[in-house]
């Protein structure tokens, strides 16, 4: 008996952040105009993805108290977007990051409630979380949740919306609501039904130990940076292991890296033009920009070219704000000049190497490969695909690789559902009345 290959599930990310997006390439078009929205959106629906995904700045950040020219300034609110995009396309789930830590249950709950609605079951929350005093100033309370309290904001802020999105019974009737915890005293009556999926989807990014344990306790997908194949098989197996102190299965939860890709009509074709386009990502200013956020000092009198700075970081530098940084400053200024001293590599090319987000690089048919041996390794249970250009970046995987994964028989040839639950394998939440 031949058992059937696992099928992946793939998402798109609308690029901006960091140094992904080459912005001088004379194909990249705007952040801001709805029709590069679209344009992915309706490219990912075409390749029948499973969601369509937006990342939210609440604040631009800053790099020596100037704005972070690697990033999107102008990035505009990710649930208007969402509902606009609900009404040019009709099966892609629409997957927003909305910060838990500056908003509140009600309010956010209903605006993706409505979203659930007007896409007829199609609304997904990334939920993130902050611990950033630069970012609270923007917000009437300001301040900031210490780290330890964030998580705890955040699991309870899930558990009061799901509370929300159950107060109406599953035949149409609202009830009287109240939750009184830590974090929120909240009663009244929410305004909407249950959606069409019963309630909307909820991604997590978190990476900590803080955050695996509550992607395990509350998340239907976690969006994960482990994506070489060796650290995607740990943290899966890492994440998936915490599930059934919940009672829960693991299908209940998808594990979905985000990676970029490059392709070429060979595989050398495709290593080349992934040379020149990192290249393009980490000019010699982006590289001592990279450097001076890991130093957290001023190295714009270094050369790109030159090795790297033999002073070392500054562990609670100011220089960059409303930025969260990855693992202890002095242990990856270790690691980069380590990499840098065996190779003999310049600020430049260590940079490049260092902060290479794995990608899928080769001819259509190797990248299909390679995607579905992650699935089948137990290394991932799909993909958010990062594409370098804004907005036709998908356009070329979606003609040329979704058609071989769909002759590997690893991916759908048509949507089987509406919802993204559906579209995801996910059972409808239980309604807990």
């Amino acid at each position: 008996m031949t058992t059937a290959p696992k099928q992946l599930h793939l998402a798109a990310h609308f690029p901006g952040v960091n140094n992904t997006t080459v912005w001088a390439d004379p194909r990249s078009g705007s952040q801001i105009d709805f029709s590069s929205f679209e344009h992915l959106a309706r490219t990912a629906e075409r390749g029948l993805f499973d969601f369509f995904f937006l990342a939210e700045g609440l604040r631009p950040r800053e790099h020596n108290g100037l704005i972070h020219d690697l990033d999107v300034v102008g990035r505009p609110e990710s649930l208007t977007m969402l509902n606009a995009l609900a009404a040019v396309t009709e099966r892609l789930g629409l997957a927003a990051t909305v910060n838990t830590t500056f908003n509140e249950p009600f309010e956010l709950a209903r605006r993706l409630a409505t979203l659930d609605h007007l896409s007829e079951g199609r609304a997904g929350w990334n939920v993130v979380t902050s611990s950033d005093a630069f970012t609270g100033e923007n917000f009437r309370r300001g301040g900031y949740l210490d780290r330890a309290h964030r998580y705890t904001r955040a699991a309870e802020f899930v558990a009061t919306a799901r509370e929300l999105w159950d107060s109406w019974t599953p035949d149409g009737a609202p009830r009287p609501f109240a939750h009184h915890g830590e974090h929120f005293s909240v009663e009244g009556e929410f305004t909407l039904p249950r959606s069409p999926q019963g309630h909307p989807v909820v991604i997590q990014a978190g990476d900590s130990p803080e955050g695996r344990e509550f992607a395990a306790s509350a998340a239907d997908v976690v969006f994960t940076r482990h994506g070489t194949l060796e650290a995607g098989r740990t943290f899966y197996a890492d994440v998936k292991g915490r599930l059934a102190k919940y009672g829960r299965e693991p299908g209940e939860l998808k594990i979905m890296p985000g990676v970029g890709f490059v392709l070429g009509d060979t595989d050398a074709e495709a290593r080349e033009r992934a040379a020149r386009i990192r290249l393009q990502q980490v000019s010699p200013q982006n590289a001592l920009v990279a450097l001076e956020q890991v130093w957290g000092r001023d190295l714009s009198s270094y050369d790109p070219d030159g090795p790297l700075p033999e002073i070392d970081p500054v562990p609670d530098s100011e220089l960059v704000q409303g930025r969260v940084r990855h693992g202890d400053p002095l242990a990856v200024a270790a690691r980069w000049r380590a990499l840098s001293w065996q190779r003999g590599l310049s600020i430049r090319q260590t940079v490049i190497e260092a902060t290479t987000r794995q990608s899928f690089v080769g001819s259509p048919g190797t990248v299909a490969a390679e995607l579905a041996e992650f699935v089948a390794a137990g290394a991932a249970d799909g993909f958010i695909l990062v594409p370098h250009l804004t907005p036709a970046g998908l356009d070329d995987f979606v003609d040329r690789v979704v058609p071989l994964l769909q002759e590997r028989g690893v991916f759908r040839t048509a949507y089987t559902g509406s919802t993204l639950r559906s579209h995801l394998g996910l059972a409808e939440p239980v309604w807990k009345g």
